[in-house]
């Protein structure tokens, strides 16, 4: 919407990572090149710990494109699965053809194989895990127990940890020690400093296509890196909603008065004080000027509709790969991705849903063989987004075998969505991939019941 006002050419400050436009600036590059050798050259396993929005996963992404091509990478983003399942979802990334209903030992001979024929043709394997201090402990030990497999010289295995400062604390209790000592490289993602903030927005802005002056004076700069404290995301949230309201107030310099805006518009917490709970809206009013509708009765029924959205909004956490249908918008900043609020009857229906699978998975699990084998198809921890999420579901797959869990990661209540029984990994693999095309995007994986039922135990 304001791109043209300020001459860009694509939005400045997209908060999903785009490799395109990594930012060298603060320590990012000298990590990025740290981590590069430690992966060709290090032995044992690598840990990087930053704070949420950091950008950890900017920089595991261009791990997975700079790596060289002699270096095979997997990727595990699920932080609940369990410890019989780890060896099966590795294994699975490798696509490695195994036997029916193979057990841990027939599934650790298959890696090593494997790993062996990788490295007697020049090639290493590395696994970057995502969200590792989600993890429960039994599950990254496991995960060390891959770091054993080795030839008399090299390791067959690099593992790469991220994950939150949650993750050393998880690493400094006495009976995952085996684990912190196998540690070699440690690298630290810290927050921006102030200065570092200008470098960023003006690098960011340039990469859209912007050849002017500054956008924002030293002040705005000032004011918005105290409130993202210097963490990436917060940073372009802050920075996406600043540029709307000064093109709201038709200016081409981002002042603290649309900083503070664009903060009274954001519902992350801070150290210091909470953000408003009363959010402008900024893009609404956009939306009035652009129309023309800021008057009279479209002034009445756009406020009613924000009232309305006000009192039901709640921020997605773990965005499912169904999404509901947002208003159309230069950026998607997840704090306006929320859908046009159901009329009573919708919300009813969604809220059945969601209590009936919940019931309906309690009683399933309860009754299935531990080596019945199910699809992980993603996780929520927001409630609304679920309902939504589930009801669009419905309509993708076989309703009644859609089922429901409640979980916890990072000390925070979730969900787990899960989908069919199957009797062995192969059929389970053979239905995954008959799925739809955007529920594969967001990597389901393979769960036996007996790992779900761990999970669930642990939680409670």
């Amino acid at each position: 919407m304001y791109y043209n006002h300020f001459g860009l050419k694509e939005p400045p400050f997209k908060i999903t990572p785009n490799t395109e436009v990594f930012f060298t600036g603060s320590n990012r590059g000298a990590v990025l090149d740290a981590l590069m050798y430690a992966i060709g050259n290090g032995e044992g396993i690598i840990k990087v710990v930053g704070e949420v929005g950091s950008g950890k996963t900017m920089l595991c992404r261009m791990l997975q494109t700079m790596l060289p091509k002699h270096i095979e990478s997997i990727y595990l983003a699920n932080p609940s699965v369990a410890p019989e399942d780890v060896l099966h979802a590795i294994a699975f990334e490798l696509q490695l053809r195994l036997p029916k209903n193979a057990d841990r030992l027939k599934v650790m001979q298959k890696l090593q194989e494997y790993l062996l024929k990788r490295h007697a043709a020049g090639k290493q394997v590395v696994i970057f895990v995502e969200e590792a201090q989600g993890m429960p402990l039994a599950t990254l030990e496991e995960i060390r127990l891959l770091s054993n497999l080795e030839t008399k010289h090299e390791k067959l295995l690099q593992i790469v940890l991220f994950g939150q400062p949650e993750l050393d604390a998880n690493l400094n209790q006495t009976h995952i020690r085996q684990l912190r000592e196998r540690i070699t490289h440690s690298f630290n993602l810290a927050p921006l400093q102030p200065s570092e903030v200008g470098e960023y927005l003006m690098f960011r802005l340039r990469a859209a296509g912007y050849f002017g002056p500054p956008l924002f004076n030293n002040a705005a700069i000032k004011k918005l890196s105290q409130a993202a404290q210097g963490l990436v995301r917060r940073v372009n949230i802050l920075a996406d909603k600043a540029l709307l309201a000064a093109f709201a107030d038709n200016v081409y310099l981002v002042t603290p008065k649309h900083v503070q805006a664009a903060i009274s518009d954001s519902e992350f917490s801070l150290e210091r004080g909470k953000l408003s709970n009363s959010p402008k809206r900024i893009w609404l009013w956009i939306l009035l000027l652009s129309l023309g509708l800021a008057s009279g009765l479209g002034i009445a029924y756009f406020l009613d509709q924000e009232n309305a959205l006000s009192s039901t909004h709640q921020a997605v956490v773990t965005a499912p790969a169904i999404k509901p249908q947002a208003p159309a918008q230069p950026d998607a900043v997840a704090v306006n991705s929320t859908p046009a609020v159901p009329s009573p009857p919708q919300i009813q229906q969604q809220v059945d849903i969601l209590n009936s699978r919940l019931n309906i998975t309690d009683s399933w699990l309860t009754n299935q063989p531990p080596t019945t084998v199910t699809i992980q198809l993603f996780g929520a921890n927001d409630e609304t987004q679920l309902k939504y999420a589930l009801s669009q579901l419905a309509s993708k797959v076989e309703s009644d075998k859609i089922y429901v869990y409640r979980t916890r990661v990072n000390n925070q209540a979730g969900f787990n969505v899960i989908y069919g029984g199957f009797p062995d990994r192969a059929e389970a693999v053979r239905v995954l991939e008959t799925l739809p095309e955007e529920l594969k995007k967001n990597r389901p994986q393979l769960r036996t019941v007996a790992g779900v039922l761990e999970e669930i135990a642990q939680t409670r």
